[in-house]
């Protein structure tokens, strides 16, 4: 895919049966090289309180704080579709609320859309979704697992394992697409609820744990990069183990500078022989 890309682009590799690539990111290097590798989709997703700021849940991540990121990201993304996600308590209170803070992402920020967790049974997440849509700002959707209401839905774990919790979902998908949806995320999902939601609706699902039959899937760039030796959830593959390269490297250095190997003749300056001289000359009065 040349150029910028763009919703309809996402909605033709669907209908073309060719997957969507989508991943976070934080800061402008890591959005640089992930948007060079041809990514379709960067998202400044909230998840960046516990991958990035060290917090306990995403609960905690501010409008201040994304805002912030998003903006760095923003300067490293030439190509990809750029997604804020809405935080917690961004959009929960009242539709002008929400409009007012996804106006923000791409007012002061550059985002080309947004992101709201929720819809399940959460009619303050739909009118938002609604409303959002009906201020002309592109919105996705994000069902199954929601880690911003994950004690709701009983702890971070498979959602959808009943046949009326998928029924549920499929139902709140539809109202999703409904309200205006360009897209939706399924997160944490059976593989048969993942294939059911994305057959009923027309446009893409991205799945995070919700099986291959998603149109799209999407990780958190740390997981990808294996960035923690921490446990991650099942459906995280690590493709790279940076946490060891990091923590080598890192060490390295430590007893590079502690025995006198760092910084050698390579990493070090001289003076040119005649400014040396003149110098010697000057200090010695």
């Amino acid at each position: 895919m040349a150029g910028q890309v763009t919703i309809p682009d996402l909605l033709k590799k669907r209908q073309a049966g060719s997957k969507i690539t989508m991943l976070t990111a934080a800061d402008c290097p890591t959005a640089r090289l992930i948007d060079g590798a041809g990514v379709d989709i960067i998202l400044v997703g909230d998840s960046l309180g516990m991958a990035t700021l060290g917090y306990p849940s995403t609960v905690q991540v501010t409008m201040r704080e994304m805002l912030h990121h998003a903006k760095a990201v923003r300067r490293g993304v030439r190509r990809a579709l750029l997604i804020g996600d809405m935080p917690f308590m961004s959009f929960n209170r009242s539709v002008d609320d929400a409009v007012r803070n996804a106006g923000r992402f791409l007012k002061e920020a550059g985002c080309d859309a947004v992101k709201v967790e929720g819809g399940q049974g959460s009619l303050e997440s739909l009118e938002a979704v609604k409303g959002i849509h009906r201020a002309g700002i592109p919105v996705m959707g994000h069902l199954g697992l929601t880690p911003q209401t994950a004690v709701q839905v009983g702890g971070f774990k498979v959602q959808g394992r009943t046949a009326e919790a998928a029924a549920a979902l499929v139902a709140a998908a539809r109202q999703l697409e409904q309200a205006g949806c360009f897209g939706v995320v399924l997160e944490c999902l059976p593989v048969e609820v993942g294939r059911a939601v994305t057959e009923r609706l027309s446009i893409p699902t991205i799945g995070i744990g919700a099986g291959p039959d998603c149109d799209g899937q999407v990780l958190v760039t740390h997981d990808l990069l294996g960035m923690s030796p921490d446990a991650v959830p099942r459906f995280v593959r690590a493709f790279a183990r940076l946490h060891e390269t990091i923590a080598r490297a890192a060490g390295d250095y430590r007893s590079a500078v502690e025995n006198g190997g760092f910084p050698g003749a390579e990493e070090s300056y001289r003076m040119p022989p005649e400014e040396l001289k003149k110098l010697e000359g000057l200090l010695r009065g």
